[in-house]
């Protein structure tokens, strides 16, 4: 009974493991052997990514993209308006703000004001308002021939 040597021992350990290997690659490939059916069920998706973005045009069709302002000659104590048309072109509601930078010369920006008659209304996604833009020179002005600066209109999410 104890008398196998450990060749045949190692026989058949071999034997056991190739027929569990060949079994292993049998289960394993059954779907390819017996044809097993399977079925894949497709569910379509989309969304919105929210986005906040504004363009400024010359016309209310939204045509002519403002990208320059030219106020001409302006005397002291003047002012002049020009009408922009703000138009929501992102996925939410959104308030303006407007501001300006880059004066040149440097010391413009205390005799020279731009305000606009924008009163905090929300703009709907696709809707277009129309905002004048004012710039009054002081009255006491002094030093300044020519001037330039960049206007900033901001668009932010309602909350």
């Amino acid at each position: 009974m104890g008398s196998e040597d450990g060749s045949s021992y190692a026989k058949k350990a071999l034997g056991i493991l190739g027929a569990t290997a060949a079994i292993g690659l049998v289960l394993a490939n059954m779907n390819f052997i017996f044809g097993l059916l399977s079925a894949v069920y497709p569910i379509g998706s989309s969304g919105v990514v929210s986005s906040a973005n504004i363009n400024v045009y010359w016309e209310s069709g939204g045509i002519n993209n403002v990208t320059s302002i030219n106020w001409g000659t302006l005397s002291p104590g003047q002012s002049k308006s020009v009408v922009v048309y703000v138009k929501n072109t992102g996925t939410v509601a959104l308030t303006l703000a407007l501001s300006t930078d880059g004066w040149s010369p440097a010391g413009a920006a205390a005799d020279l004001a731009l305000t606009w008659n924008y009163g905090g209304v929300q703009i709907q996604p696709n809707q277009v308002l129309a905002v004048t833009l004012t710039l009054t020179v002081s009255e006491g002005i002094e030093g300044i021939s020519s001037f330039s600066f960049t206007i900033y209109i901001t668009g932010t999410q309602v909350t």
